[in-house]
């Protein structure tokens, strides 16, 4: 199926020939359902952790980490589309010369629609598209109210205005203030100088879009002065790019190549997984992850910092442990009550229950990247979850799965997912240094059985893509995990524009 031209092709985009083949292989065989045994829960893999135990580990977090390398990296290449996809919806269907507005909404109701119409004046960007509408139309006030609303959600979403639709989220302006607003890049600044600077500096690592650099860069320059005086951090920014060599090949339904007008092979990016990459460069002894649009305005950032520190320290303490047991497992001979205290600790701590017995293979069961997951009580939100899974080896073990890697059709699996308590809201706290010091290589502790094969429209034509195993599920497959409730309060994400509305999305609300 391939031509010379295919393989040229294939090479000049960092891809080796036998990655290809086994991506058709798998778009040929599919990829097995993920089988969940049950969810996880409060003592059955979730932790809670007592209050009476909190400022102990705060405190072992905030007396060690002047010693420590500290980075946040936040994955921040989404765009914003979604967050607009009613008022998308809008402007492909109304049309205000031939109706009203009240028509139109009687037609097709809509309550994120109302909601919006309800508190425009209540975002923090309505100022930037009132200066837009009055420089492209200057009869604007005295249209009528459905006019008015076109143009308006016009100036918001489309190039000749804002352009929101073709921005990142990282770049929308989220939060108004008495003087200024802030976006969701410069929150994640000012919330990193609480709990992830070390000696007043704070290290930040974003994975971009590559055409979307300039912007960040610029957003960077006009607001590091404000955020850094009213933190009195410095802040050090790095970012990276999916890398080309992480996109998979594009096939029909019928798992042949697709191709493009010119006959070339199409590749696709390959979800967040592929930022496994970019996260195994990152060098340093803690690195909170968080997503772009998981912040809150000002005034609730110091709840936020005590549950980072809280899972930190629980990092840190599970690290002490695991180090002090690698240590006494390089001796020739170690006691057998020693042996059955690290056999009790895989077991209470890091929910690991397929626990050898062998010298050897404790050191290598202990030695690996560990991770401590906040997880929120369900309510109903999309998304991924902690789950007991069984892997084609029989073993069972904790871990991330998304919905897309469940068989949603299978009556009992459904039961399992519709009855769990808990999902992840990607706050996750990683220790990516074993005990001597040296950084592991992540790439070996991804499970690469773990892709998920979706559906895309390329050109109007369905056709098959592969996302690789996502960054916090398959990616970390093997990594030791401990997953820890953490409040509601501490989520806060932006899918929808209306969600600017929330409490901790308003400032002295």
């Amino acid at each position: 199926m391939l031509t010379k031209k295919d393989l040229q092709q294939i090479k000049e985009h960092g891809l080796s020939l036998q990655s290809i083949y086994n991506q058709l292989e798998i778009f040929s065989l599919g990829i097995p359902a993920v089988d969940i045994v049950t969810a996880a829960s409060v003592g059955n893999g979730i932790e809670v952790i007592p209050e009476s135990s909190h400022q102990k580990l705060v405190d072992l977090y905030e007396t060690s980490k002047d010693k420590l390398d500290i980075v946040k990296f936040v994955p921040a290449s989404g765009a914003a589309t979604r967050m607009f996809d009613f008022l998308h919806k809008f402007l492909e269907e109304y049309d205000p010369e031939t109706e009203t507005l009240n028509k139109y909404l009687k037609r097709v109701p809509s309550f994120a629609l109302e909601t919006f119409m309800d508190h425009m004046k209540e975002f923090a960007f309505i100022n930037d598209v009132r200066r837009k509408i009055r420089e492209h139309y200057p009869d604007y006030k005295k249209s009528n109210k459905g006019q008015r609303m076109y143009w308006l959600v016009k100036m918001m979403l489309e190039p000749e205005g804002l352009n929101f639709s073709d921005l990142p989220k990282g770049l929308i302006p989220f939060h108004k203030y008495a003087k200024y607003y802030t976006t969701a890049f410069e929150e994640q600044l000012y919330e990193a100088a609480f709990y992830a600077a070390t000696r007043d500096d704070a290290y930040l690592h974003f994975t971009f879009s590559e055409k979307h650099v300039p912007y960040f860069k610029e957003e960077f320059e006009t607001v590091r002065n404000r955020v850094s005086k009213k933190t009195k951090t410095e802040f050090h920014i790095s970012y990276s790019f999916q890398k080309p060599e992480t996109d998979t090949i594009a096939v029909t339904l019928d798992n042949v190549p697709l191709r493009d007008a010119d006959s070339n092979v199409v590749f696709r990016p390959s979800g967040h997984g592929a930022l496994l990459s970019n996260l195994n460069e990152v060098d340093s002894d803690i690195i909170f992850i968080k997503n772009i649009d998981n912040v809150v305005a000002e005034e609730y950032v110091e709840n936020i910092s005590y549950y980072k520190k809280l899972l930190a320290g629980k990092l840190l303490w599970l690290q002490k442990k695991v180090f002090g047991y690698l240590n006494i497992l390089e001796q020739e001979e170690v006691e057998e009550s020693t042996i059955k205290d690290i056999r009790s600790f895989l077991w209470n701590e890091l929910s690991i229950k397929d626990i050898p017995m062998d010298q050897d293979k404790l050191f290598m069961v202990l030695n690996r990247p560990i991770r401590v997951c906040g997880v929120v009580k369900n309510t109903g939100a999309p998304g991924g979850g902690p789950f007991w899974v069984k892997d084609q080896d029989e073993t069972i073990s904790l871990q991330i799965v998304e919905k897309s890697q469940i068989d949603m059709e299978n009556p009992h699996m459904q039961t399992i997912v519709n009855d769990a308590t808990h999902f992840n809201p990607v706050d996750i706290v990683c220790g990516v240094r074993d005990f001597r010091g040296k950084k592991f290589d992540l790439m070996l502790f991804s499970d690469p059985r773990s892709g998920i094969i979706t559906k895309k429209t390329v050109g109007g034509v369905t056709v098959k893509a592969l996302e690789l195993p996502g960054l916090w599920n398959g990616g970390m497959a093997k990594w030791n995990t401990a997953f820890v409730e953490v409040p509601l309060d501490t989520f806060n994400p932006v899918k929808s524009v209306n969600d600017l509305l929330n409490r901790e999305h308003r400032p002295n609300a």
